[in-house]
């Protein structure tokens, strides 16, 4: 297995998981700022991974397949996390849609790659936009420090889904000719 520096961060996003999970668990008054932070960290490690790669020269077929799954796994326990702790039909369909997208998003980038046409349907701006509202959006719900704060969380949270849909829309048109080609 290479081990490189972007590794080493995929490998610490991981290992915040269950330590992300116990804090966000706490009964104390401070737990919910700390497991906002480590979910922030988790998520700026998966920024940070994927420029050192690049800036480094140390791109590797481990990391280009651990990175987006520590980021799959990280975003859905949050969202587990968040749909268990706020009882909100809203929220829970949002992170069913979230979730199932990433599922399908997967599938779909892995038939893709097995015909030879991986390229079609490439991370696009859109899913940049999506991620970045999502990671920020999570924060807020996670802390909810102020009652503005997590209103505006949950708006955020709400954009990320409709952001989720488009992404995923835009990756299906990419790849129908594909899909419906017999």
């Amino acid at each position: 297995m290479p081990f490189n520096v972007p590794i080493a961060l995929t490998l610490f996003r991981i290992a915040l998981l269950p330590v992300f999970v116990v804090i966000f668990y706490l009964p104390y008054a401070w737990a919910p700022f700390l497991a906002a932070f480590i979910f922030w960290l988790a998520a700026l490690t998966d920024w940070l991974d994927g420029y050192a790669a690049r800036k480094l020269g140390q791109l590797t077929r481990f990391g280009a397949f651990l990175d987006p799954v520590a980021d799959k796994v990280m975003v859905s326990t949050a969202l587990v996390l968040l749909v268990q702790q706020n009882d909100n039909m809203y929220l829970t369909l949002a992170s069913l849609f979230m979730i199932g997208r990433e599922i399908v998003i997967s599938a779909l980038r892995e038939w893709m790659a097995e015909i030879g046409k991986r390229g079609v349907v490439a991370v696009s701006w859109i899913g940049k936009y999506k991620t970045a509202a999502q990671m920020a959006a999570i924060v807020g719900l996670i802390w909810k420090p102020t009652p503005l704060l997590t209103d505006l969380s949950f708006a955020l949270f709400y954009i990320a889904a409709a952001l989720t849909f488009w992404s995923m829309m835009s990756y299906i048109s990419a790849a129908w000719k594909d899909l419906t080609a017999e």
